[in-house]
């Protein structure tokens, strides 16, 4: 029987196989179903800093809504405050002491000080590791992609000196140079890298002439964009890789770590099948590794990766090589004289 365990940010996991940060990951009952099936670690619901903010001013603005009417209503509620993100981390700290496995914390903050601020007190929940999602995604067209890029590296570097657990990267794709990003982060002590963050897009609806945003699953082909970074990164970098987006079955799982994944993600695979589907998933990627006779994952992990394979190029231009090389074998099936 092959062995599925992996170590992840130094942390031992029974397999490669994590919950992402997701509504599955936001109440103990779906924790407990999610530990039940199988899964190798989760990573909590996100702490957002602008739901905080947000949640703040609805707050205060309630809290103070009748100041005009009477001299006396403003000290009806003397010195009250927001609590803050006290409910958010009283609810991790709650799920890592019911949860027997791994427990990473999620964070997304805006402001620096938040960032820092927030990191240690998720810390002081016990979990076992945090994930800064740094959510980059282009908006304003005057700033420079080296100021951005820069202003990440280093809050990395001083959030790994502010925690002593392991801090993972989750990064979107909207980067000029992925791979040297990533590069910089990792010499900035990131401890693993997700790749990639799932977003949420903007729509329109017509007919009512008006934005909208709609939550987007991702498709079973969408593995195949973490795929490449995964492969291009294997080998050159500490941190260990979490391929996410796109994985939804056993088979997904062993692309990424043939790639040179140390773990993957799952989010939209369970939102459109149910937690059991965790189960069917590690099914068919143990029987995977014992038809190909592979016992533990180290046997095969970056086995395909850009370093270890025997065509380099299909990470990189693989799609304009075998149309040079050959206009039919890039179509799915030959082309017909009627074509």
């Amino acid at each position: 029987m092959a062995d599925l365990r992996t170590i992840y940010m130094g942390i031992p996991l029974r397999n490669p196989l994590i919950v992402g940060a997701s509504p599955l990951t936001a109440n103990l009952e779906s924790i407990k179903r999610i530990e039940e099936m199988g899964a190798g670690a989760l990573v909590t619901y996100s702490l957002f800093e602008e739901q905080i903010q947000l949640e703040r001013f609805e707050f205060d603005e309630s809290l103070h809504r009748e100041d005009c009417r009477n001299a006396e209503m403003i000290t009806v509620f003397p010195k009250m405050e927001h609590g803050g993100p006290q409910e958010h981390l009283m609810w991790v700290r709650m799920a890592k002491k019911s949860a027997r496995i791994p427990v990473i914390a999620s964070l997304n903050a805006v402001n620096k000080e938040t960032w820092f601020e927030y990191a240690k007190l998720l810390e002081e929940t016990g979990v076992d590791g945090l994930e800064c999602n740094l959510f980059a995604s282009p908006k304003n067209v005057q700033q420079e992609n080296i100021t951005a890029e820069s202003e990440q590296i280093e809050l990395i570097k001083k959030l790994r000196q502010a925690v002593t657990i392991p801090v993972s990267v989750k990064l979107s794709f909207f980067y000029t140079n992925p791979l040297s990003l990533v590069r910089r982060m990792d010499e900035a002590g990131a401890a693993a890298f997700v790749l990639f963050n799932r977003l949420f897009d903007p729509d329109i609806d017509v007919n009512q002439e008006k934005n909208v945003s709609l939550l987007s699953l991702s498709h079973e082909t969408d593995y195949r964009l973490p795929l490449r970074y995964t492969g291009l990164l294997e080998g050159t970098i500490k941190a260990d890789i979490c391929s996410s987006t796109g994985v939804f079955t056993g088979e997904d799982i062993a692309r990424m770590i043939l790639a040179g994944a140390t773990a993957v993600q799952t989010v939209s695979a369970l939102l459109r099948y149910g937690s059991a589907h965790i189960q069917t998933m590690l099914k068919q990627f143990e029987e995977w590794m014992d038809r190909r006779g592979y016992s533990t994952l180290a046997s095969f992990r970056g086995k395909l990766s850009q370093r270890y394979s025997s065509e380099p190029w299909a990470y990189t231009r693989a799609q304009y090589v075998k149309l040079l090389m050959d206009p039919r074998g890039i179509m799915d099936k030959p082309l017909s004289r009627k074509d």
